[in-house]
Parts: C-alpha cells; structure tokens; sequence
C-alpha cells in the first residue's frame, strides 16, 4: 500500500514537471516562436493567435507548478486534465486535417516530438492524471495542502 502511495506522488510530480519545463521553455523564448506554432494549427481566428501565445505559456508554467508543489491538488488536477484534453484536441484535430506538421512545437527549442507521438503521450498523461484525481488522497502526499491541513 505505502509503494502504491507513491506512485501517485511521483505521477504528480512528472506530470507537473513536464508542464513547468513546457511552459518555461515558451516563456524564456520570444513569443513569436510559439506564436508560430499556434498558426500552424489552424484552429483560431487571427484575432485570438497573439493572446493564445501569450497566455497560454504561463498558464501550463503555473499549473505545472501548483501540480508539482500539491497546493489547491484537485482543482489544479482538473486544470491539468483540461490542458491535456485542449492538447489531445488540438493535435488530434491537425492529424484528422493532415495538416503538414513535422513536430508539434510542445516544447519550443528544447525537444521536438512528431505529432503522432504527442497524441499518445497527451493521451497517456491524461489518464494518469484521471487518475490521481480518482486517488487524490495517495496523490496529495508531500503536498502544501497536506501541510497546510488541507488535504
């Protein structure tokens, strides 16, 4: 039981570091990169591209965080489960549209993944994530809000 405990931790703790390290990646870079990357998807009307570049970087580098330090845990986790559904929606809808996409731009500069493969893993950290809000009490183990009694 005590191994099964932590295994939740450590999913949060992943889960939530991929988020800070994608969402960093897109902050210390210029915002046109990412920018760019939003085009390519063809899913927004000019109007919304810039804001989405702007704000979307920060709000995967702060769920990530919040994940990763367990404060507010289950309603973070529904925000991280939310940011891997728009994921999986995002690149599944440029796969349907065989949209000519080399690599999904996930992760700026840093490592670059072929769409097909970052559907499976957005898929992958959904579930896990579904999964520690199905077991939030084993996920929120070495977390402020069980430090802070809330949890």
């Amino acid at each position: 039981m005590e191994t099964l405990r932590s295994v939740f931790v450590i999913i949060r703790l992943l889960l939530g570091s991929i988020l800070v390290v994608s969402g960093f990646e897109k902050l210390i870079s210029p915002y046109q990169n990412f920018l760019y990357v939003v085009q390519s998807y063809d899913m927004l009307p000019a109007s919304l591209e810039g804001w989405v570049a702007k704000v979307f970087p920060w709000l995967e580098f702060f769920i990530g965080v919040f994940v990763v330090l367990g404060l507010w845990l289950k309603k973070i986790l529904w925000a991280q489960a939310g940011i891997f559904l728009v994921f999986i929606l995002v690149v599944g809808q440029a796969l349907v549209r065989r949209l000519p996409l080399s690599e999904c731009g996930c992760f700026g500069d840093l490592i670059s993944f072929p769409p097909q493969t970052v559907i499976v893993m957005d898929i992958g950290f959904f579930v896990l994530t579904c999964l520690c809000l199905m077991r939030v009490k084993e996920t929120n183990r070495f977390s402020l809000d069980r430090l802070f009694g809330e949890g």
